[in-house]
């Protein structure tokens, strides 16, 4: 119990700094040396600690990795964010433009790849045009956090919660779409507010139309796989199971390189997933008995407010996908499970508005933009806390 305590409490603590004081040691590795220890202090042994890794949800986000590369590399992601934003004739269409964009893409999508996509192209866009860009790329940032919440496959978080609750895809998304949907309206509303001398001056402006490389084959290849993929999804059969299929029919083509989609793909999450599986499993076997988890549960949890409030604070201080794993076992042990894995998605993927470190995607945004765009900790806060703050509201209150 002693060793599983302080593998947990090291393990985390890296995942908390973002990396191990002294040492190259990062998130992923953290995970992969707290799941060794595990095994080497005989928390668990080897069969125990490969039967915690839940395979359905390390195959649906490969599978999702690979088919978001294809549409990327292919161009469609970029053709259509283009289109959108040359359409908009005035600053608050553009606005309205990038976050929808952003919020619709990520809801089907792992948002991380948006970003990547989006960032250098809104940045360029607002910098011809004369603008300030940082409300464009915080409607980046934040509106593919909030337009992933609505579905299984937005982002890793639901991946995992999706996979542990059983949870069809349809009913994910009827619950958590509207939270999405009213979402990015606040989001909208509240950077049109904080910036609002971005937005007062009634002017038109004159995008030019940028140029965009489409493969089309792959694209409509792709497109093509996507459907169907999305189909096979809201029919209710095995996400995974889809996911995978969809991600072998793309990678069978005789004029793409796979190495090209092999490097889009983010293997070191995927290595991060596994260690943390383990180490959350030595926790459960030596620390969490069922009358603790009970008791655990039973200590305010179940009150939407406080289990949205710990949700979304300890998604800040660990990140999200961690978060979801320190709360996996609390959740049986609710009045409500379904309504509590509806909110821990809702709490912790909203969470990553709060500040410029609660997810990949603001940072992926921030690193995209570098010198051309600076965002510092108090430019973010200043639009994340109310933006937060709102959008949970409004959450619980679409999930009571």
């Amino acid at each position: 119990m002693l060793a599983a305590a302080l593998i947990f409490l090291g393990t985390y603590l890296v995942l908390a700094l973002g990396r191990l004081p002294g040492f190259r040691v990062d998130r992923t590795g953290a995970a992969i040396i707290g799941a060794s220890l595990m095994m080497a202090f005989e928390v668990l042994t080897l069969e125990e600690a490969w039967a915690a890794v839940d395979h359905n949800t390390i195959l649906l986000l490969f599978g999702m990795m690979i088919v978001a590369a294809n549409l990327r590399v292919s161009g469609v992601f970029a053709a259509v964010s283009a289109w959108s934003v040359e359409h908009a004739r005035h600053p608050l269409t553009l606005l309205a433009a990038v976050i929808l964009v952003s919020g619709v893409f990520s809801a089907f999508f792992v948002n991380d790849t948006v970003c990547l996509v989006l960032t250098p192209l809104v940045l360029d866009m607002a910098l011809a045009l004369g603008r300030n860009p940082v409300p464009y790329l915080l409607a980046v940032a934040m509106g593919s956090n909030i337009g992933s919440v609505a579905t299984i496959t937005g982002n890793p978080q639901n991946m995992m919660i999706g996979a542990f609750s059983g949870i069809p895809y349809r009913t994910f998304a009827a619950a958590l779409g509207p939270v999405a949907a009213v979402g990015l309206v606040l989001t909208f509303l509240v950077i049109a507010l904080v910036y609002r001398g971005e937005f007062r001056r009634a002017e038109t402006l004159a995008v030019a139309p940028r140029r965009t490389r489409i493969h089309r084959p792959l694209a409509w290849k792709s497109l093509t796989v996507s459907a169907l993929m999305l189909i096979g999804f809201f029919s209710g059969w095995p996400v995974a199971e889809v996911a995978i299929v969809a991600a072998a029919l793309l990678l069978l083509t005789r004029k793409l390189k796979p190495e090209r989609i092999y490097r889009e793909i983010d293997f070191s999450l995927l290595v991060l997933f596994i260690g943390l599986f383990i180490v959350i499993a030595g926790v459960e076997k030596t620390l969490m008995s069922s009358d603790a988890l009970v008791r655990a549960a039973g200590s305010g949890l179940e009150r939407p407010i406080v289990f949205s409030a710990a949700a979304a604070l300890l998604s800040n201080l660990v990140s999200n996908v961690p978060a979801v794993l320190l709360f996996k076992p609390l959740i049986p042990a609710l009045g409500d499970p379904e309504r509590g894995w509806l909110l821990l998605s809702m709490a912790s993927t909203l969470a990553g508005n709060l500040t410029l470190l609660g997810s990949v995607a603001n940072l992926i945004v921030i690193q995209k933009a570098g010198r051309k765009a600076r965002i510092g900790f108090a430019e973010y806060f200043r639009t994340g806390l109310p933006l937060t703050l709102l959008t949970m509201a409004a959450g619980m209150w679409l999930l009571r």
